[in-house]
């Protein structure tokens, strides 16, 4: 299995740090938050990444270089503008290959997650081996986790594996975390070049119950503002260091 990792982002909140450093590579306990999931992806035996990039791209590639370093194989998707995160998927589909693929939003900081986990959430068989109809299998697998402060509505329902678009009453709603992984087909109506969210396609195919899921209990933050990233930064966040 091969990982992407989105990187374009001009990080708007984080300014004025984002002017001179990409929000990828801004530091957490002393690591790149990048870094952290590269490492992570190795050790889970996934080693082919790539990453696209935009804003400062070349000071990605300066400091993670062929990605040798960490154990990985680092080849980059170069966007002259950022295309959003389906738009640099369509874009980077060359790289990836044909097989399921996991993709991991780069400002997240998300230090336990296990990526062993991902490597068969999206089965091509049944129980007793007959291979699902392709119009029926998944097409994407979302890790969701607990609804954050500034965030309280939630992006998705999940409803037995399956996540949902509208949750029903007393069903708790959860947000993306920024880790799924997905069939390339998912984005067979994205041009390549041109920029598209992923939002709206996961909710589509949600619709129609082709988009699994679970939720995901592990420290997880979106690292969006300054002020969370001084958070993280600060002694003894969470009484612990990770």
């Amino acid at each position: 299995m091969k990982a992407m990792i989105f990187a374009a982002g001009r990080g708007e909140r984080m300014r004025p740090l984002t002017d001179t450093c990409p929000k990828p590579l801004l530091k957490v306990r002393g690591r790149p938050l990048i870094v952290w999931h590269i490492v992570n992806l190795v050790r889970a035996g996934i080693t082919e990444i790539v990453i696209n990039h935009a804003h400062l791209g070349q000071l990605i590639e300066d400091t993670l270089g062929d990605g040798s370093k960490f154990g990985a194989q680092i080849v980059y998707s170069a966007e002259g503008t950022a295309l959003e995160t389906a738009g640099g998927i369509a874009n980077a589909r060359h790289l990836l290959g044909d097989a399921p693929f996991v993709a991991v939003a780069g400002d997240i900081y998300c230090p336990h997650f296990d990526f062993a986990q991902v490597k068969d959430v999206l089965e091509e068989e049944d129980l007793w081996g007959n291979p699902y109809p392709p119009e029926t299998r998944d097409l994407g697998w979302l890790y969701l986790v607990k609804n954050p402060a500034h965030h309280p509505e939630g992006d998705f329902a999940l409803e037995n594996f399956s996540i949902a678009n509208e949750a029903n009453v007393g069903t708790p709603r959860f947000t993306f975390s920024g880790i799924g992984v997905y069939r390339p087909e998912l984005f067979d109506s994205v041009i390549t070049g041109s920029s598209a969210k992923l939002a709206p396609i996961l909710r589509e195919y949600a619709s129609t119950h082709r988009i699994g899921g679970e939720v995901y209990r592990g420290d997880w933050t979106d690292v969006g503002t300054v002020e969370r990233l001084e958070q993280l930064n600060a002694p003894l966040h969470h009484g612990r260091t990770p």
